[in-house]
């Protein structure tokens, strides 16, 4: 079958190659499942792995197929399967575990191994390809009313990880009750977790480069947050209007603007790193400042990696109330289809050349 591939540690290697079909064999126990796969999703991830700045090919291999953001329909499932019928709907975890204890109880996005395991990403092949096996702990169940969002499964589950843990360490304070939330970046990841946060009932300003209008600024006002261009709106004027947020999150992509987002959270606050970032860049800080007000202010650094199924589970109700909520806006985020597998190069080529493209995701089959 067909399948999209790099060639890891060599740059621009992405191509077209056949693979062998899966089995529900390669999961002796019975808990196996087959998934025909109907979209899958792209993003910077996919462009910097084809860069070659960061992946490694499985055990045996000299390539990996790429993409993580999957949605399939169940073709086949082992004798000893339960939670899934051929005909249901599904996404897939990205991470697989280890060996360490957080990977034993379910936890495996909270390995303590130095190496991880990321289907299409790191040691293990993705799902730009035909048809996927995996074992039933790693697959979810999307509703019916949600398949016009398909794609948005996976980075949803960032969003909503994000947004979690932030919650969960911050019971340190006790009664930490936050009012204002700043989201860094308008892509997918920041789209979604501005939902995430108004959802909670936060004002949240969502802050990218471009001034609008634009369709990120529609889609930012269309759940009732405030779209915020740093071209015309400097971060402290956006202080005095909004206070110091209470949470930050960001989402750019950039080391840069993360580690400048560290002087603008409140007391007592937390910022959340979900960018993987490959690059070299270096950027001066004034460092004594920042480590005096953290300090004296209680602040929390935390960094988010790709999610396990409870944050999978947690961004689908997100998205189901998402579009109770907001009726019609999520699906505007969908913006590049792709039709087919042949079609890589036009694929990468969006990734790489159109900032417009806010989410590119490949038409692999109909149902």
């Amino acid at each position: 079958m067909k399948a999209i591939a790099v060639k890891p540690g060599t740059p621009n290697s992405v191509h077209l190659r056949d693979i062998p079909e899966p089995s529900l064999d390669q999961f002796p126990n019975g808990k196996g499942v087959l998934v025909k796969v109907l979209k899958v999703g792209v993003d910077a991830t996919d462009k910097e792995i084809n860069e070659a700045l960061y992946g490694n090919a499985p055990p045996g291999d000299d390539f990996m197929v790429i993409g993580h953001e999957s949605f399939g329909i169940v073709e086949a499932v082992g004798e000893n399967v339960t939670r899934f019928k051929p005909g249901d709907y599904v996404t897939a975890t990205v991470r697989r575990p280890g060996g360490s204890i957080y990977d034993k109880i379910g936890t495996y996005d909270m390995t303590s191994e130095e190496t991880y395991y990321e289907r299409g990403i790191n040691l293990l092949h993705g799902y730009l390809t035909e048809k996927f096996v995996d074992e039933e702990d790693y697959i979810i169940r999307v509703p019916q009313g949600l398949t016009h969002l398909h794609v948005l499964m996976e980075p949803m589950s960032c969003a909503a990880k994000a947004v979690h843990q932030a919650y969960e360490v911050q019971r340190r304070m006790k009664v930490w009750s936050p009012k204002v939330a700043w989201v860094m970046g308008a892509g997918q990841i920041g789209l979604l977790t501005t939902l995430c946060l108004r959802l909670r009932g936060l004002h949240v300003s969502t802050i990218a480069r471009s001034p609008g209008p634009h369709l990120k600024q529609e889609i930012t006002e269309g759940m009732e947050a405030n779209y915020v261009s740093t071209k015309n709106t400097d971060l402290d004027e956006l202080v005095k209007q909004t206070g110091r947020p209470d949470i930050i999150v960001d989402a750019t992509g950039s080391s840069i603007i993360a580690f400048e987002s560290m002087k603008y959270l409140g007391l007592n606050g937390v910022l959340v790193f979900t960018s993987v970032t490959g690059d070299s860049d270096k950027h001066e800080l004034p460092t004594s400042k920042i480590n005096l007000e953290w300090v004296l202010g209680n602040k929390l650094l935390l960094g988010s990696v790709n999610a396990n199924r409870d944050h999978f589970e947690m961004g689908i109700k997100d998205l189901a109330l998402g579009e109770m909520m907001y009726p019609g806006v999520l699906e505007k985020i969908l913006t590049n289809p792709i039709d087919g597998l042949d079609n890589y190069a036009e694929m990468m080529r969006l990734l790489v050349e159109d900032n417009s493209a806010l989410k590119v995701f490949v038409n692999v089959a109909s149902e």
